[in-house]
Protein backbone atom coordinates (compact mmCIF):
# COMPACT_ATOMS: atom_id res chain seq x y z
CA UNK A 1 0.00 0.00 0.00
CA UNK A 2 1.41 3.16 -1.09
CA UNK A 3 1.68 6.33 1.16
CA UNK A 4 -1.06 8.10 -0.84
CA UNK A 5 -3.62 5.04 -0.01
CA UNK A 6 -2.60 5.00 3.68
CA UNK A 7 -3.78 8.68 3.91
CA UNK A 8 -6.46 8.04 1.84
CA UNK A 9 -8.01 4.91 4.03
CA UNK A 10 -7.09 7.17 7.40
CA UNK A 11 -9.25 10.10 5.59
CA UNK A 12 -11.45 7.58 4.79
CA UNK A 13 -12.39 5.72 7.55
CA UNK A 14 -12.60 8.68 10.10
CA UNK A 15 -15.32 10.23 7.57
CA UNK A 16 -16.90 7.01 8.35
CA UNK A 17 -16.40 7.07 12.33
CA UNK A 18 -17.90 10.81 11.90
CA UNK A 19 -20.89 9.58 9.64
CA UNK A 20 -21.84 6.88 12.51
CA UNK A 21 -21.93 9.79 15.02
CA UNK A 22 -23.72 11.73 13.04
CA UNK A 23 -26.48 8.81 12.55
CA UNK A 24 -26.48 7.52 16.08
CA UNK A 25 -27.82 11.19 17.02
CA UNK A 26 -30.33 11.80 14.20
CA UNK A 27 -32.55 8.01 14.33
CA UNK A 28 -34.90 9.00 12.82
CA UNK A 29 -33.93 9.72 9.77
CA UNK A 30 -31.14 7.43 9.66
CA UNK A 31 -32.84 4.91 7.85
CA UNK A 32 -32.95 6.74 4.64
CA UNK A 33 -29.32 8.58 5.18
CA UNK A 34 -28.16 5.48 5.51
CA UNK A 35 -29.63 4.48 2.05
CA UNK A 36 -28.45 7.85 0.67
CA UNK A 37 -25.24 7.19 1.38
CA UNK A 38 -25.50 3.36 0.12
CA UNK A 39 -27.20 4.83 -3.14
CA UNK A 40 -24.35 7.31 -3.60
CA UNK A 41 -21.50 4.72 -3.04
CA UNK A 42 -22.93 2.46 -5.31
CA UNK A 43 -22.98 5.20 -8.03
CA UNK A 44 -19.61 6.34 -7.03
CA UNK A 45 -18.05 2.76 -7.42
CA UNK A 46 -20.31 1.76 -10.19
CA UNK A 47 -18.55 4.97 -12.26
CA UNK A 48 -15.14 4.59 -11.17
CA UNK A 49 -15.71 0.70 -12.92
CA UNK A 50 -16.77 2.15 -16.15
CA UNK A 51 -14.24 4.90 -16.01
CA UNK A 52 -11.32 2.19 -15.62
CA UNK A 53 -13.23 0.07 -18.52
CA UNK A 54 -13.02 2.47 -21.07
CA UNK A 55 -9.29 3.98 -20.21
CA UNK A 56 -7.92 0.77 -19.39
CA UNK A 57 -9.95 -2.38 -19.22
CA UNK A 58 -10.97 -3.05 -22.49
CA UNK A 59 -7.69 -3.39 -23.82
CA UNK A 60 -7.10 -5.98 -21.31
CA UNK A 61 -8.10 -9.80 -21.27
CA UNK A 62 -11.52 -10.26 -19.72
CA UNK A 63 -11.69 -6.57 -19.53
CA UNK A 64 -15.67 -6.69 -20.05
CA UNK A 65 -15.77 -8.34 -16.65
CA UNK A 66 -15.18 -4.58 -15.71
CA UNK A 67 -17.82 -3.28 -17.80
CA UNK A 68 -20.43 -6.29 -16.49
CA UNK A 69 -19.85 -5.58 -13.03
CA UNK A 70 -20.53 -1.53 -13.37
CA UNK A 71 -23.39 -2.07 -15.01
CA UNK A 72 -24.65 -4.24 -12.58
CA UNK A 73 -23.59 -1.61 -10.02
CA UNK A 74 -25.29 1.05 -11.54
CA UNK A 75 -28.73 -1.44 -11.37
CA UNK A 76 -28.45 -1.79 -8.28
CA UNK A 77 -27.80 1.66 -7.44
CA UNK A 78 -31.50 2.98 -9.61
CA UNK A 79 -32.62 0.12 -7.32
CA UNK A 80 -31.85 1.49 -3.99
CA UNK A 81 -32.75 5.12 -4.83
CA UNK A 82 -36.40 3.83 -6.17
CA UNK A 83 -36.61 1.56 -2.91
CA UNK A 84 -35.82 4.49 -0.73
CA UNK A 85 -39.39 5.91 -1.51
CA UNK A 86 -41.23 2.84 -0.70
CA UNK A 87 -40.78 3.26 3.24
CA UNK A 88 -39.26 2.36 6.15
CA UNK A 89 -39.89 -0.94 6.66
CA UNK A 90 -39.01 -1.82 2.91
CA UNK A 91 -35.79 0.01 3.55
CA UNK A 92 -34.67 -1.76 6.80
CA UNK A 93 -35.20 -4.81 4.94
CA UNK A 94 -33.61 -3.72 1.97
CA UNK A 95 -30.53 -2.61 4.10
CA UNK A 96 -30.51 -5.65 6.52
CA UNK A 97 -30.51 -7.45 3.57
CA UNK A 98 -27.50 -5.99 1.77
CA UNK A 99 -25.64 -6.31 5.82
CA UNK A 100 -25.79 -10.01 5.79
CA UNK A 101 -24.80 -10.29 2.36
CA UNK A 102 -21.56 -7.84 3.24
CA UNK A 103 -21.12 -10.55 5.86
CA UNK A 104 -21.22 -13.53 3.92
CA UNK A 105 -18.69 -12.13 1.60
CA UNK A 106 -16.22 -11.42 4.34
CA UNK A 107 -16.76 -14.36 5.08
CA UNK A 108 -15.79 -16.36 1.96
CA UNK A 109 -12.87 -14.04 1.49
CA UNK A 110 -11.75 -15.28 4.74
CA UNK A 111 -12.02 -19.35 3.96
CA UNK A 112 -10.17 -18.09 0.49
CA UNK A 113 -7.74 -16.79 2.70
CA UNK A 114 -7.16 -19.69 5.29
CA UNK A 115 -6.96 -21.83 1.64
CA UNK A 116 -3.94 -19.56 0.53
CA UNK A 117 -2.27 -19.96 3.89
CA UNK A 118 -2.65 -16.38 5.14
CA UNK A 119 -2.79 -15.16 8.99
CA UNK A 120 -5.67 -12.30 8.31
CA UNK A 121 -8.37 -15.32 7.36
CA UNK A 122 -9.04 -15.44 10.92
CA UNK A 123 -9.79 -11.85 11.58
CA UNK A 124 -11.88 -11.52 8.51
CA UNK A 125 -13.69 -14.86 9.12
CA UNK A 126 -15.05 -13.81 12.45
CA UNK A 127 -15.62 -9.91 11.59
CA UNK A 128 -18.42 -11.62 8.80
CA UNK A 129 -19.49 -13.68 11.10
CA UNK A 130 -20.17 -10.95 13.70
CA UNK A 131 -21.65 -8.41 10.83
CA UNK A 132 -24.57 -11.56 9.75
CA UNK A 133 -25.15 -11.94 13.41
CA UNK A 134 -25.83 -8.52 13.94
CA UNK A 135 -28.11 -7.62 10.70
CA UNK A 136 -30.08 -10.90 12.07
CA UNK A 137 -30.49 -9.76 15.57
CA UNK A 138 -31.45 -6.01 14.63
CA UNK A 139 -33.91 -7.70 12.06
CA UNK A 140 -35.30 -9.53 14.91
CA UNK A 141 -34.97 -6.24 17.66
CA UNK A 142 -36.28 -4.06 14.92
CA UNK A 143 -39.80 -5.75 14.39
CA UNK A 144 -39.90 -6.89 17.83
CA UNK A 145 -39.87 -3.34 18.94
CA UNK A 146 -41.12 -2.08 16.15
CA UNK A 147 -38.70 0.78 16.12
CA UNK A 148 -36.42 2.20 13.14
CA UNK A 149 -33.82 3.57 15.62
CA UNK A 150 -32.60 0.20 16.45
CA UNK A 151 -31.50 -1.22 12.91
CA UNK A 152 -29.72 3.02 12.60
CA UNK A 153 -27.66 2.24 15.46
CA UNK A 154 -26.83 -1.47 14.49
CA UNK A 155 -25.60 0.33 11.34
CA UNK A 156 -23.55 2.54 13.22
CA UNK A 157 -21.87 0.16 14.97
CA UNK A 158 -20.68 -1.48 11.58
CA UNK A 159 -19.82 1.73 10.36
CA UNK A 160 -17.73 2.21 13.29
CA UNK A 161 -16.27 -1.28 13.69
CA UNK A 162 -15.77 -0.99 9.41
CA UNK A 163 -13.80 2.20 9.88
CA UNK A 164 -11.54 1.17 12.57
CA UNK A 165 -10.73 -1.81 10.40
CA UNK A 166 -10.33 0.45 7.37
CA UNK A 167 -7.50 2.63 9.93
CA UNK A 168 -5.91 -0.24 11.51
CA UNK A 169 -5.46 -1.74 8.01
CA UNK A 170 -3.73 1.60 7.05
CA UNK A 171 -1.04 1.50 9.66
CA UNK A 172 -0.21 -1.87 9.38
CA UNK A 173 3.01 -2.98 8.01
CA UNK A 174 3.04 -4.51 4.11
CA UNK A 175 5.32 -7.60 3.59
CA UNK A 176 7.36 -6.29 0.55
CA UNK A 177 9.11 -9.20 -2.16
CA UNK A 178 12.30 -8.69 -3.06
CA UNK A 179 13.67 -10.06 -5.76
CA UNK A 180 17.18 -10.64 -6.07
Amino acid sequence: MSYFQRIKNVIIGAIMLLLAVLLALTPEWGIYVVAGVLLISLFVYGFRLLFYYFTMARYMVSGKSSLYQAIILLDIAMFTGSLISTGRVVTMLYLLAVFVFSGFIDILRALEKNRVGTQMGLFKLLGGIAKVLLAVGLAIAGFAFRSAAIPVYGYCLILAYSAAERIITAFRKTAIVYIQ
